[in-house]
């Protein structure tokens, strides 16, 4: 229990590194606020973690997994990751170039998810039944709820004293706590032969040529991105509301156009009887054409919050606030309105209908995102920024549990891992895709408009309510 919630901290610690805190960075280093918006963009690698996630299933780390057993080997190897991405970081603290920050930060996204992969994995198959899950799962979220009160408060008070490069070399090392108790574990049962020293040697060669092929990799991406981007004429003028828009769009009319094949496909078509693609194909066999009216739903209900996550502490910055008292508002204030909200929401989910549940989350949720419009406009008082904080923390807090609870209820038994990854995947891709574009938006409306509509957007869930409220499931057509 105590290396999970060791884990979940150095998961938590990057997160707030490569979002919030590069946020205030970029600020404080003069970057145009659409540019900043578009490093939003970078979160959104971990809704496509499904991707590469069958590697980690197929393939051990040579020395690493042979020694400690893959499940180990790839945690030890995202560590690794996370602590050379967040290095490159310091030593780049300076922004010069943009392109350079955005590799690193992508780098320092992708080991993250990476971690957090691999670790839940493992997790599964030590504690498969669900009463050793729950005291592990909780130990896990309490590292990762710590992490966030140290990197986003911590952080920024270092940077205030001792430069941006201080405070990532601080969190980098933070980060790196599980590597050496992992490397002092005893050896898996999968295959523990051959010298611990020589395993550890083995990995960190392997390791180092994995890094340097997934740095390769990125940077061709992002070079052959950008082009494309220049090709087409999008800079930091560019207003790319409208093309993101039509981006959101897609998969949208993509579900629609599969529904009649996979609404009368029969138990025995391979579409849903696939491995990969069935428990996906199940969730919209079962609801049909509400399957549409759900996942719409769901785009919607947090993408106030995801709106207003990048641009709310360069917000605060340029009222006059200062990095430490920023940071001191993300500490210990964010912490208790966050749990005050999630236990409070947990509580709930006992005892009200859902539908009058989900209604409340968006109220409150909003009522936080308009926090930050009240905020700027009163005197600069660190007090009024703990009580802007504690709404939006406390409302985000609120909504996030009502919101598991009911992606839970929309799960197939069936497919429960798979569905659940797909549902919180697709939640917040869409309003992480739109968030890159905040900053343009806010040059066009200003900030007060801008969180005035990452409100409204949070309330323009409600009216879907009655209709999801008579959304009900087809019956399965076999055993």
């Amino acid at each position: 229990m105590a290396l999970y919630a060791l884990l979940g901290f150095a998961a938590g610690l990057p997160f707030y590194m490569f979002s919030t805190v590069l946020t205030l960075r970029l600020q404080a280093h003069g970057v145009a606020l659409a540019v900043i918006g578009f490093f939003a963009w970078v979160q959104l690698l971990p809704t496509l973690k499904f991707v590469w996630a069958p590697l980690l299933d197929r393939y051990s780390i040579p020395g690493f997994g042979r020694f400690w057993g893959k499940r180990r080997g790839w945690i030890m190897l995202a560590q690794l990751g996370i602590f050379s991405a967040m290095i490159a970081m310091a030593l780049t603290a300076g922004d010069a170039s943009l392109a350079v920050t955005a590799l690193f930060a992508v780098l320092l996204a992708f080991w993250t998810t990476t971690l957090e992969v691999a670790a839940d994995a493992w997790r599964i198959e030590l504690y498969p039944t669900q009463d050793e899950q729950g005291p592990i799962v909780a130990a896990n979220l309490w590292g990762y709820r710590t992490a966030m009160v140290a990197a986003g408060s911590g952080a920024l008070i270092v940077a205030d004293g001792a430069g941006w490069v201080a405070a990532y070399l601080l969190i980098a090392v933070a980060a790196f706590l599980p590597f050496p108790l992992l490397v002092a574990m005893r050896p898996d049962g999968e295959g523990g032969g051959g010298g611990r020293w020589v395993a550890l040697a083995t990995g960190l060669v392997a390791s180092l040529v994995i890094l340097g092929a997934a740095a390769l990799l990125t940077a061709a991406v992002g070079w052959a991105a950008l082009s494309a981007a220049a090709g087409l004429g999008i800079g930091a003028g560019s207003n790319v509301t409208p093309y993101v828009l039509v981006l959101c769009m897609v998969p949208f009319l993509a579900m629609g156009a599969a529904l009649p094949w996979i609404r009368n496909a029969p138990p025995t078509s391979r579409l849903r009887t696939s491995t990969v693609l069935g428990p996906y194909v199940d969730f919209f066999w079962r609801y049909g054409g509400a399957a549409l009216l759900l996942m719409a739903f769901v785009s919607l209900y947090r993408m106030g919050d995801v709106l207003a996550l990048n641009l709310s502490k360069p917000m605060i910055k340029g009222l006059g606030y200062s990095l430490t008292q920023i940071g001191r508002a993300d500490s210990l204030v964010a912490l208790v309105a966050s749990m005050a909200g999630v236990g409070l929401g947990g509580w709930l989910a006992t005892r009200w209908r859902m539908t009058w549940l989900l209604a409340l989350g968006a109220v409150v949720a909003a009522a936080g995102n308009f926090g930050f419009v009240w905020l700027a406009h009163q005197r600069v008082d660190e007090a009024l920024l703990y009580v802007s904080t504690a709404a939006d923390q406390f409302g985000n807090g609120f909504a996030g549990a009502v919101f598991v609870v009911y992606l839970s209820l929309l799960v197939n038994p069936r497919y429960p891992g798979a569905q659940y990854a797909f549902l919180t995947g697709f939640a917040f891709l869409l309003p992480r895709l739109l968030a890159g574009a905040g900053g343009t938006m806010v040059g066009a409306i200003g900030y007060d408009g801008f969180f005035l509509l990452s409100g409204f957007v949070s309330l323009a869930a409600i009216p879907l309510l009655p209709l999801l409220a008579r959304v009900v499931a087809r019956p399965e057509d076999h055993a």
